[in-house]
């Protein structure tokens, strides 16, 4: 603030001594209105790109929230729903460098217009197949929709069955395995998060170049800082209305909600996922609207007209009269195309030595394979946590998304930010935040690590976690799903249509209970003379059972709670080592090449862990399922039951295993430093051969607080719970 008065001053004294002092009032009236458009604009502009993050966010974060429903509707496996949601990065990779390389030269804010079209017609596109694939079928019995006809469960004869009820007629099977096509249709949700990885590209490199190029220096860190905020706070919408649209029937609107035999709380419920895309693809034409107003080039900022340092976009730009401007209109193009192709031969000429310069940095590259092992896990364990929470605690869609949006990501965005403030308030160098990035991991997987004890029993399920006489099932299930109870009765074992015995035993379908006779019908289906229910404790008397799976354990709520707690704590924990680790990337890279650095850091976050860890994490939850459902025409479904013991081990060990793996290359980068350090000072600063850290003053070393606070960005750090 010193220096900006002296220079005010100095420049009014300047204009004090000219001749007519009217000019002296011109000059300084046309700087303040320059001023006032600059800051006017610049803060239009930063309301708009903070709009635009909170839409990318909000939409990302709720295609996390409806990752069961697009499982259950398409009837796939979490090893494809873990394809679909890493197309997004996919997308993200393919115009990256396009990207960031010619929008610099172009106009910035309608490109991030035309970005925000293209985002907002993938979500629309994901949200299209809801309507061209039919009503959604779920597997009940004819007994459980609204009838008249009475009809036993446990067919003795096909000929007791009406017509109407046979829904496994050959004629119906192939009349609906030629609508069953639509269920490839997931394929338009792959293209359509395809898309949104395209339009996602231009919104953060051009968004915040044209922020610091624009805005006053003092001020860029805290508008940038506002823009990450605000991309915290999407996700927590995202995820409340993946809550609310979960509860909410899929054919909401399209069928009578009165006939719906199925609640929330049922295996195989499919909330209104579509509904959510069309509200975040409607947001996201909303925020790239005034992107399409705004000017290409915005007033300089005084004090940094003089600066050096300048946009891309500056070497093509000429201020001379306007005769000359006519002329540059002719030869714009053709200076365009010469200047970007003597700077990619540059370019290309600089791009080996600079990464081998940057690959012998040994802090850098272990850092660098710290990072993308961490976030191999950190994926994963996000991308499928609801899913764990559902199936391991019992809970639905519904509350799983609000307790995730509500809980959860609120102490990530707190993490990250007493991440800063820490490295603030403790003035921690480079060293110190290799240490507090450690100490973050490895307390945060300590923590989790008592999430092994925290888990639920398995439901006891007949023929598939216990036996019809009530021991503990060993042998393979889809034979034990028959026993002597139902010996009589015309079952299939592909069927899912759980019921619960009043003996607290839940049978796949009531003709596997043995069932001879039901009362009511919809949901308050009452099946009486159940030969299985009987089995247990009291058999020579049969027993009822009703519509729906029973309810986990008597101690799954109390586990849930303790779950809960612990995670809050565990995601506040991991989030903490963000900025540190961010900053210390930052510091032990030459100057002039940090840009590539974090580009190939970027990319490599990407590709090496974006993309492949849902589906690898997919692959292995798949191993844990103990009865998958059939699609109508054959072959496998979704899951519809999950071995909860094995679950909480696959999905809890993958990701500390990984994290333990990412801890080692920490332990090393420490260790690196440490040896490279001065035993007098043990400060660190990018200097040296190879781009190492060496030492230096702790003063040069402290951080700008607000700018560490504020502008610190690690990959997808919004959706890192």
């Amino acid at each position: 603030m010193e220096i900006s008065s002296k220079e005010n001053t100095h420049f009014f004294s300047n204009n004090t001594i000219l001749p007519v002092d009217r000019s002296s009032f011109k000059s300084e009236s046309s700087a303040s209105k320059e001023k006032h458009s600059c800051c006017g604009g610049i803060k239009i502009f930063l309301g708009a790109l903070s709009f635009v993050y909170f839409a990318k966010a909000l939409s990302g974060s709720y295609l996390k929230s409806t990752i069961t429903q697009i499982e259950r509707r398409f009837d796939i496996p979490s090893s494809l729903v873990g394809v679909i949601d890493g197309s997004f990065e996919i997308g993200n990779l393919l115009i990256i460098i396009l990207v960031s390389y010619f929008g610099a030269k172009l106009h910035r804010p309608r490109i991030i217009g035309a970005g925000c079209l293209i985002m907002s017609a993938g979500t629309f596109l994901i949200a299209m197949p809801q309507f061209f694939m039919g009503r959604y079928r779920y597997e009940r019995f004819p007994s459980t929709i609204n009838s008249t006809v009475s009809i036993s469960p446990c067919l003795q004869d096909k000929s007791q069955t009406p017509l109407s009820a046979l829904e496994k007629s050959h004629t119906k099977i192939n009349a609906g395995c030629e609508k069953e096509a639509g269920s490839s249709m997931w394929i338009y949700v792959l293209l359509g998060n395809l898309l949104r990885g395209i339009g996602e590209t231009p919104i953060q490199p051009l968004g915040i170049t044209y922020i610091d190029d624009y805005a006053i220096e003092e001020n860029a860190a805290l508008y940038i800082g506002c823009v990450q905020t605000v991309a915290i706070i999407g996700p927590i919408f995202g995820f409340l209305l993946g809550s609310l649209c979960a509860k909410l029937y899929v054919d909401i609107g399209f069928v009578d909600l009165d006939n719906i035999t199925i609640t929330h709380k049922d295996a195989q419920w499919v909330g209104a996922w579509w509904l959510g895309y069309l509200i975040a693809g409607t947001i996201s034409v909303l925020a790239g609207i005034p992107f399409w107003f705004l000017p290409k080039h915005l007033p300089k900022p005084e004090n940094r007209k003089d600066s050096s340092t300048s946009s891309e976009q500056s070497k093509f730009i000429t201020e001379d009269n306007k005769e000359q401007h006519k002329s540059y209109q002719q030869v714009k193009i053709a200076e365009m195309a010469k200047g970007m192709s003597l700077e990619f031969l540059s370019s290309l000429l600089n791009f080996l030595p600079s990464l081998k310069n940057l690959f012998g940095n040994p802090v850098y590259i272990l850092y660098l394979c710290a990072s993308i092992i961490q976030f191999n896990s950190l994926i994963g364990m996000v991308t499928y946590k609801p899913k764990y929470i559902e199936q391991q605690y019992g809970q639905t869609s519904s509350k799983t998304n609000f307790v995730i949006g509500l809980i959860n990501i609120p102490a990530v965005a707190f993490g990250i930010f007493s991440g800063g403030l820490i490295m603030k308030k403790f003035r921690i160098n480079v060293l110190g935040a290799a240490k507090l990035s450690l100490g973050s991991s490895f307390f945060g997987y300590l923590l989790l690590l008592s999430l092994f004890a925290m888990g639920c029993e398995n439901s006891d399920v007949a023929g598939l976690t216990v036996s019809y006489h009530g021991t503990k099932q060993t042998t393979d299930y889809e034979q034990a799903l028959f026993s002597e109870c139902n010996s009589g009765c015309l079952c299939s074992k592909n069927d899912w249509d759980p019921i619960c015995g009043e003996n607290g035993v839940t049978y796949i379908s009531a003709c596997l209970a043995g069932c001879q006779a039901s009362n009511g019908s919809g949901k308050n289906t009452v099946f009486f003379n159940c030969s299985c229910v009987g089995t247990l404790e009291s058999p020579s008397q049969s027993s009822s059972a009703v519509v729906g799976p029973c309810q986990k354990g008597n101690e799954c709520p109390k586990m849930f709670l303790y779950f809960l707690v612990v995670s809050v704590i565990t995601s506040y924990t991991l989030s903490v080592g963000g900025t540190p680790g961010y900053i210390l990337l930052l510091r032990c890279i030459k100057p002039h090449l940090k840009s590539f650095a974090l580009g190939i850091y970027t990319l490599a976050i990407r590709v090496l862990a974006g993309i492949p860890a849902p589906v690898y994490f997919g692959v292995a939850i798949d191993t844990t399922c103990l009865k998958w459902g059939s699609k109508r025409c054959g072959g496998r479904g979704a899951c519809r039951l999950y071995d909860s013991s094995a679950l909480r081990y696959v999905y809890l060990g993958l990701t500390l295993v990984l994290g333990t793996v990412s801890i080692f290359f920490s332990v090393a980068v420490l260790w690196v430093l440490r040896k490279r350090s001065s035993p007098q000072d043990e400060t660190l600063s990018a200097n040296g051969e190879r781009g190492t850290c060496g030492t230096k003053s702790r003063k040069d070393n402290f951080v700008n607080s607000d700018h560490l606070i504020q502008t610190t960005y690690w990959p997808e750090k919004e959706t890192r719970l």
